[in-house]
């Protein structure tokens, strides 16, 4: 400088240093999981016009734009949760080999199986309740939900079938009405279980007597089949 009153020359900025790439992973099928849990949750708990995409969205780690993507919109959305949860408690009974067992153990299998369904995803009975309020008016529109239940009555139907042949059930039983009430049976009771408790002075979900309840629904469904 040449005098007090110089101004000095600007410092040039140092070099920017390149921001470190994004490692950007493409994981669709798990990006659709946590969407699909996370908008179960949701809906079991909000219904579908309390449940909120952006919500889902976060829970989710994703954002609406992704979640419209995978999936769809909200009522695509909800009807996609509906479809995998009666897939899923239809493959899992699959899995329960009905056909190994004698025609009473099979149907006993399948009142215990159903009981502790019912009680281990209480998301499932929030889900049915939700949709029977709006009269099932979008699983109308689902071209799977009919298909994959046509092989589990049949399975049923197979079973009476040779509980009929060995002369242990009676002919005549219906293989849809049977279900209905085999799911009624654990479903009322469940889906009422703090206001029965309240009426009958009983904690109808202490282990005592949701052992009971299962051997009663078995007891009752079995001899209502014996010839």
């Amino acid at each position: 400088m040449d005098s007090l009153t110089d101004t000095p020359e600007p410092v040039p900025p140092a070099p920017a240093i390149p921001a470190a790439p994004v490692k950007v992973t493409r994981d669709p099928e798990g990006t659709r999981a946590r969407i699909m849990a996370a908008a179960t949750e949701e809906f079991a708990r909000y219904g579908l016009g309390g449940a909120r995409v952006d919500r889902i969205a976060e829970q989710a780690g994703t954002n609406k734009r992704m979640l419209y993507y995978h999936v769809g919109n909200k009522e695509e959305l909800y009807l996609a949760v509906l479809e995998d949860a009666y897939a899923h408690i239809r493959e899992t009974e699959r899995t329960l080999n009905l056909d190994k067992l004698a025609p009473p153990e099979a149907i006993a299998r399948l009142i215990g199986f159903t009981w502790q369904y019912f009680i281990d995803h209480p998301e499932f009975m929030a889900l049915l309740n939700i949709e029977n309020l709006h009269r099932a008016e979008l699983l109308k529109t689902s071209g799977q939900v009919q298909s994959m239940h046509s092989p589990f009555v049949q399975m049923i139907a197979d079973v009476l079938a040779r509980g009929v042949k060995q002369g242990v059930f009676r002919a005549g039983v219906d293989a849809v009405q049977l279900y209905i009430s085999i799911a009624g049976l654990s479903y009322f009771y469940l889906s009422n279980v703090h206001t029965l408790s309240v009426i009958f002075g009983r904690d109808l979900l202490a282990d005592p007597a949701r052992e009971e309840r299962l051997d009663h629904m078995v007891e009752l469904v079995l001899k209502s089949l014996r010839p």
